[in-house]
């Protein structure tokens, strides 16, 4: 218990005193008064929203200054904002923006960008049909039109100012306890721990027969058994415990999930088969008993054709602008160091096709030379996992070369690999042919699709991500393909390479 109180500390909590009745009682009568991440979220994410219709209503204003084209009256004005906002409030409360932050970890803006959308869509035109109904003063067409685009814009902006205010905050992080110390416990764990922006507060394990925590764990303590996870809630204020695998008995492990739900606690449950479960799984039910349906992989041409035309539209203009950032970074390559400007590989394409991937050159034209004489720095063979190869600090990198992997400059010729057909802007990753022969069997579905730029490998990890999660990371994606992920990920690329600054593909 001491080594939690230890890292209770750096919350600025006192040491929790031996508890009785009375005590406990006490705290979770506090915590039913406030969850702390909820309420703050809630509350700031309203604030954004009011904020941000505030701006479109005004940027409005500014784009069409009097005449015939005003919305009306300024009192007129600040009536229908008035009614808008509460109506905008009540919407996105029914609709849920306002509660997945507490009971999702990973939520983030692109998240609510689908359902921003959908509320600004139905609140331009249902005040256009209330006008027509009505008989009231009917607003210019194009004031609505500009009302509606501008507060898609204004609330996700606003939105994604909360979220980063309400991670500088302690009130933001939740006490997390994870049941299960096994395999699947601690790749959790190691998850909550890679990425600081979920604001899990990881306090420790509970389990009976705990493995030996190993890869950046050995620190993270066990708490004791299942048993005493009830008074651990209590005593140490968690707010979300997460129920891995155990070797305890199933029935003990649904009593214990129950009587957390009267503890009024978050309790994430990692299922069965969770390696083939993927974000088109859906649940239903047979006469009561809840089923996890896995839907078939089907990509018909339609959806390949809508993918494709996503690719062309972006990369195309995206060449045609980007062309005189292409035209210094490949002068400061040829400045910088003797060699070529572009660096060219064999990688494993769609459907067992190689291809040349296309990148700016960011190590020394001897680099494939000096291979064997940095092979001890590789991060992967260092945790008993040598099919890649990735070092932190190589030194065959140039100064150049550091510059553009830190801003990941050196992939913007891969817009020339997704012109051609080789590749994608969101796909599985682009492996070397040594590092493709390691997948084998159920994982070389991930080849159905072309590599990508960018992927769910980027978003969550890059280069930290072991080989056996990545292979796993591209299936899920093949396999549960939508032109929404495809939008999401790249809406959620940038903020990953910005906050982290990882190595190259």
């Amino acid at each position: 218990m001491s080594a939690t109180r230890e890292l209770l500390a750096p919350l600025d909590r006192p040491p929790l005193p031996e508890v009785g009745e009375l005590t406990l009682s006490i705290l979770e009568h506090r915590r039913r008064l406030a969850r702390r991440r909820g309420w703050l979220v809630r509350r700031a994410l309203v604030a954004a929203d009011v904020i941000g219709l505030a701006l479109a209503f005004a940027l409005a204003e500014l784009l069409h200054p009097g005449g015939a084209s005003r919305l009306g009256t300024p009192w007129e004005v600040v009536i229908f904002f008035a009614v808008t906002v509460p109506a905008w409030v009540l919407a996105g409360k029914i609709t849920g923006l306002y509660d997945g932050d507490e009971e999702r970890a990973s939520t983030t803006t692109t998240d609510d960008l689908a359902r921003v959308f959908q509320l600004s869509t139905l609140g331009a035109w249902v005040f256009v049909a209330v006008t027509w109904i009505s008989g009231l003063p009917r607003p210019d067409l194009g004031r609505v039109i500009a009302v509606w685009l501008l507060a898609v814009g204004t609330v996700t902006l606003a939105r994604i100012a909360a979220r980063a205010a309400c991670r500088q905050s302690l009130s933001y992080l939740q006490n997390t306890v994870i049941v299960g110390a096994g395999e699947v416990g601690q790749l959790v764990a190691r998850k909550f721990l890679k990425h600081p922006e979920y604001g899990i507060n990881l306090l420790g394990f509970v389990d009976t027969e705990p493995r030996a925590l190993t890869n950046g764990l050995a620190s993270v303590p066990v708490l004791g058994g299942p048993a005493e996870l009830p008074g651990l809630v209590r005593t140490l204020d968690v707010e979300r415990v997460v129920v891995a695998f155990t070797r305890d008995p199933q029935h003990d492990l649904l009593e214990l999930v129950r009587n957390l739900n009267e503890l009024d606690v978050q309790v994430d449950i990692v299922p069965r088969f969770f390696e083939v479960i993927g974000p088109h799984t859906v649940v239903h039910d047979v006469e009561g008993l809840s089923l996890v349906g896995v839907p078939a992989v089907r990509l018909p041409l339609s959806s390949r054709l809508l993918k494709r035309t996503m690719d062309l539209a972006v990369a195309v203009p995206g060449l045609l602008l980007l062309s005189p950032v292409l035209g210094l970074v490949a002068l400061a390559i040829k400045l910088d160091s003797p060699g070529p400007v572009f660096f060219r590989q064999v990688r494993m394409g769609s459907r067992d096709r190689h291809f040349k991937i296309l990148k700016f050159r960011t190590m020394t034209a001897d680099a494939d030379a000096r291979k064997a004489e940095v092979a001890h720095l590789n991060r992967h063979a260092a945790e008993g996992d040598g099919r890649m190869f990735k070092i932190s600090a190589d030194p065959r990198v140039t100064r150049v070369g550091r510059l553009l992997r830190r801003t990941s400059l050196d992939e913007l010729p891969q817009l020339l690999n997704v012109v051609r057909g080789e590749m994608s802007l969101v796909g599985p990753r682009p492996l070397i042919l040594d590092e493709n022969r390691h997948v084998q069997d159920w994982a070389r579905r991930r080849l159905d699709l072309k590599p990508g730029i960018t992927g769910l490998w980027q978003v969550l990890g890059r280069s930290d991500i072991p080989f056996d999660e990545m292979v796993r990371l591209d299936y899920v994606y093949v396999t549960s393909w939508s032109l929404g992920g495809d939008l999401r990920l790249v809406l959620r690329t940038l903020p990953a390479l910005v906050g982290r600054s990882r190595g190259a593909v």
